[in-house]
C-alpha cells in the first residue's frame, strides 16, 4: 500500500499540517474540504498510522504525523529541485559546474565569485579543484573540469582555448633571518645560486623539462603552496610567493621582500580562464569566467 502514495497527497498532507485546518487545506488547494478529508484518510490507511487527531474542532497532528511531515516536506522539496534543475539543463545550463584552479590564484577573488554562484545558480553544483601548474590543464584536458584558470604553467595547445582574467603579483621573499635578507644594495645571481630556493613542482608531466624562475641549483621543490609558505617562514629557503598572500607576512616582519639586481624585484603572472576547444563553457561557465573577471577588478588594487 505504501508503494501506492502520491505527491498529490503529500501536498494535501502537508497544506492540512501548515493550515491547520482541512477547510483551509482545501481553499489552498482549490479542493473541497470532503476531498481533502478522503485524501487524508487514504493515505493514514496507506501508511498504517494516524497523522491527525480528530476529536477536537481543529485536526491537530499525532506524534507520527509531527514525524512524517518532514519526510513529506523533504519529498515535496526534493521535486521541486528536481524540476528546477530539470528546467535550467533544458535551458543549456550545466548539471554542474567543475572548475580547477591554479594555486595561484587569489582566493579573495575566488570566494567572492562562488558566492554569487550560489546565488545565481542555487541548483547546479560547483566543484573546485585548486591544482599547481601543470594540474589545471590536465584536469581540462581530462575532462574531469570543464573550465580552468591557468597561470603558473603557460601552456600553448590548440586543444585548449584561453580567456585573460588578470595578472597576479609575484615577489621573492626570505625570513628575516636569512642571510639573503641581510643583502644590502641589491643581490646578485651568484647568491641566489648559493642558498636553497624553495619551488614549488609540477605532479604532472605537462611542464616535464621546463623551469619557470628557478635561479639556484639548490632547491627544494614542494607540490603544496601552503608548505612552501611555511618553509618560508620558517627560513628553509628563498622563493617567489603571490604578493597578496605575503602582503600581511611583509608587513608583520614575518618575512622579507628580496631587491634582485638585474630582475625586476616584482613580476606579473597572468592567468586565463580555460577549456576545451570542443567544450565551449555553458551558462553557468560563461557566468563564473565573468564573475571572475569582475572581482579581479573590484578587489585588486589597481
Amino acid at each position: 500500500m505504501i508503494e501506492g502514495i502520491t505527491l498529490d497527497q503529500l501536498r494535501v498532507f502537508i497544506a492540512a499540517a501548515e493550515q491547520k485546518s482541512f477547510s483551509a487545506a482545501g481553499r489552498r488547494l482549490n479542493r473541497a474540504q470532503s476531498v481533502v478529508s478522503q485524501s487524508l484518510a487514504k493515505l493514514e490507511g496507506q501508511l498504517g498510522v494516524r497523522l491527525f487527531a480528530r476529536e477536537g474542532r481543529y485536526p491537530v497532528l499525532t506524534e507520527a504525523g509531527e514525524a512524517l511531515l518532514a519526510d513529506a516536506r523533504a519529498v515535496s522539496a526534493g521535486l521541486a529541485a528536481l524540476k528546477a534543475r530539470a528546467r535550467g539543463m533544458a535551458a543549456g545550463v550545466e548539471p554542474e559546474l567543475a572548475v580547477a584552479i591554479d594555486v595561484m590564484f587569489p582566493m579573495a577573488v575566488l570566494t567572492c565569485a562562488a558566492a554569487r554562484f550560489g546565488e545565481a545558480f542555487p541548483l547546479t553544483p560547483l566543484r573546485i579543484y585548486v591544482e599547481a601548474l601543470g594540474g589545471v590543464a590536465q584536469a581540462v584536458l581530462d575532462r574531469q573540469c570543464s573550465l580552468g584558470v591557468i597561470g603558473s604553467l603557460p601552456l600553448a595547445t590548440p586543444a585548449l582555448v584561453s580567456e585573460r582574467l588578470l595578472a597576479v603579483e609575484m615577489v621573492f621573499v626570505a625570513a628575516p633571518a636569512h642571510p639573503l635578507a641581510r643583502i644590502t644594495g641589491g643581490i646578485a645571481e651568484c647568491d641566489l645560486a648559493a642558498h636553497v630556493q624553495l619551488v614549488l613542482t609540477d605532479r604532472t608531466e605537462l611542464s616535464r623539462g621546463q623551469e619557470f624562475s628557478v635561479f639556484s641549483p639548490r632547491n627544494w621543490r614542494l607540490a603544496d603552496l601552503g608548505a612552501k609558505h611555511a618553509f618560508l617562514r620558517a627560513g628553509l629557503g628563498w622563493g617567489g610567493m603571490p604578493l597578496e598572500m605575503v602582503r600581511r607576512d611583509l608587513g608583520e616582519g614575518a618575512l622579507v621582500q628580496l631587491a634582485l639586481l638585474d630582475r625586476p624585484v616584482l613580476t606579473s603572472m597572468v592567468m586565463s580562464a580555460a577549456y576545451r576547444a570542443d567544450a565551449p563553457p555553458g551558462p553557468a561557465g560563461r557566468w563564473f569566467i565573468e564573475q571572475l573577471r569582475q572581482m579581479a577588478g573590484d578587489q585588486l588594487p589597481a
